[in-house]
């Protein structure tokens, strides 16, 4: 009796470990995420701002707040001259962006942007200076 109920206990583990193999292939979906690569379309533009009052906490403040946005290459903006002068990726950021990001830096009270110029080309080394 002990034989049979062996001989039973092993055919039974056998059948469920056949039928619990999987001959099917696994198929992953996978999804692939592609992005569509744009050139740089790179433009230059002069701001006059007007509100400024100080070299460090107005103009850099205000300069520091251009630099965190992204398609800004190049910014430098001069307390003396109320001017900004940018370098953006128009593909990422617009200048209507630029003039909304200028005019909100502390709170949005302090500094207007009354002109925006698009200029050919500006020597980035002198404004460096």
């Amino acid at each position: 009796m002990k034989l049979i109920i062996k001989i039973l206990s092993v055919a039974v583990l056998s059948i469920f470990f056949v039928a619990c193999g999987n001959d099917k292939p696994k198929t992953e979906n996978t999804i692939v995420k592609t992005e569509k690569l744009l050139t740089e379309n790179l433009k230059n533009i002069e701001v006059q701002i007007q509100g400024m009052t100080c070299e460090i906490g107005c103009a850099r403040l205000i300069q520091s707040k251009l630099y965190k946005a992204k398609g800004i290459k190049f910014a430098k903006v001069s307390f003396a001259d109320s001017l900004g002068k940018i370098t953006f990726d128009a593909n990422r950021i617009s200048d209507k962006e630029i003039k909304n990001i200028i005019q909100n830096v502390a709170g949005g009270d302090l500094y207007k942007v009354v002109e925006i110029t698009e200029v050919e080309n500006f020597n980035k080394v002198q404004e460096l200076e």
